[in-house]
C-alpha cells in the first residue's frame, strides 16, 4: 500500500515538471534563433570591422585599423552631423507634436475615434511609401511649389528638396509626419491611466486647466516620454529607407546619414570591413543613448 501511495504521489510531480518545463520548450526555437540571427550576426559584425574584408569577408586581423580609417572619413563626420541635426529635430518635433494632439484628444472631443484613425494613419504606410509622396510633394516642379505658382503666385518658392542647406529638413518633415501619431497613441494611453482623481483635487485647489496638465499631468508621464524617446532615437540612428526614397543621401552628401554610409561602403563601394564598422558605431550610439536611460529609470523605480 505504501509502494502504491508512494508511485500516486510521483506521478503530480512529474506532471508539473513537465507544465514548467514546457513552456520552455515551446519558446526555445524561438530564443535559437533569436540567438543565431541577431546576436549571432552582431558578433559577425564586430569581427568583420576587425579585418581586412572588402568584397568579399577576409579573416585577416587588422585591429582596430577600420576604425581608424572610419574616424578619418570626412564622408562619415558628415553623416554624423547630418545625424544630429536630424535625429534632434526629429525626436523633439514628433514628442511635442504626438503631446499636443494628445491632449486635444483627452478633451473627449466629438468624432475622437475618426481623429485617431486619420493622425495613426501615416504609421500605417511604409517609409518607402512616405517617402515617394513626400518627394512628390516638396519637388519644385511638381509639388506645393508648381501649386502655388499655377494659383498665380508666380514668385512663389519652396525648392527644399533641391537645396543643399535646407534638404535635411525635408526628411525631418516627412519624418515626424510619419511618427507623431505614434506617439500621440502613446500619449493618450498614459493620459488616459491617470487617476482622475488627481486632477479633481487639483480643480477643487483652483488651478487652471493648462496649470493642471504643466504641473500634474504632464509630469506624471514620465515613462511615456522615456518609452517615445527611446523608439525614436532608435528610428533615427538606423533611418535608411525614408533618406533613400526621398533624396538618396544628397544633394551632395547633404542628407547622408550613418545607415547610408554603411549601406554605401559595404554593398556599393565592396569594402564590407568598413562597413560593418560603421554599423558597430551606429549600434553603441544606440547604447550609448539610451543605456544611460534605461539605467537612471530603474534606479528611479527601485528607489521607490
Amino acid at each position: 500500500m505504501n509502494a502504491v501511495h508512494h508511485d500516486h504521489g510521483a506521478e503530480p510531480r512529474l506532471g508539473d515538471k513537465l507544465q514548467r518545463l514546457l513552456p520552455k520548450l515551446m519558446l526555445s526555437p524561438t530564443f535559437l534563433a533569436a540567438l543565431f540571427f541577431l546576436y549571432g550576426f552582431i558578433v559577425w559584425t564586430f569581427w568583420l570591422s576587425l579585418t581586412r574584408s572588402t568584397l568579399l569577408p577576409n579573416n585577416v586581423f587588422v585591429g582596430l585599423a577600420q576604425y581608424r580609417y572610419l574616424f578619418g572619413n570626412g564622408i562619415w563626420w558628415t553623416s554624423l552631423i547630418n545625424l544630429g541635426v536630424f535625429g534632434a529635430l526629429y525626436i523633439g518635433l514628433s514628442m511635442a507634436i504626438g503631446l499636443f494632439l494628445a491632449i486635444l484628444l483627452d478633451q473627449r472631443v466629438r468624432a475622437e475615434g475618426l481623429f485617431r484613425a486619420i493622425y495613426l494613419y501615416p504609421m500605417a504606410l511604409s517609409l518607402i511609401v512616405t517617402g515617394v509622396a513626400w518627394k512628390w510633394m516638396l519637388n519644385p516642379g511638381l509639388g506645393v511649389q508648381q501649386l502655388m505658382r499655377d494659383l498665380g503666385f508666380t514668385h512663389f518658392t519652396f525648392n527644399w528638396l533641391i537645396d543643399p542647406q535646407m534638404a535635411i529638413y525635408t526628411l525631418v518633415i516627412a519624418g515626424v509626419w510619419q511618427s507623431s501619431g505614434f506617439v500621440m497613441a502613446l500619449f493618450l494611453a498614459g493620459l488616459r491611466s491617470i487617476d482622475d482623481s488627481v486632477i479633481k483635487a487639483a480643480m477643487i485647489d483652483g488651478a487652471s486647466l493648462p496649470r493642471i496638465y504643466w504641473s500634474v499631468i504632464i509630469p506624471s508621464l514620465r515613462p511615456t516620454f522615456f518609452s517615445a524617446l527611446i523608439l525614436l532615437t532608435g528610428l533615427a540612428i538606423k533611418s535608411f529607407d525614408l533618406i533613400m526614397a526621398m533624396t538618396g543621401g544628397g544633394p551632395g552628401f547633404a542628407t547622408y546619414l550613418p545607415a547610408n554610409f554603411m549601406y554605401d561602403f559595404a554593398f556599393q563601394r565592396g569594402q564590407i570591413a568598413m562597413g560593418a564598422a560603421s554599423a558597430v558605431m551606429m549600434l553603441a550610439a544606440v547604447a550609448v543613448l539610451i543605456g544611460p536611460i534605461v539605467f537612471l529609470e530603474s534606479r528611479r523605480k527601485s528607489d521607490v
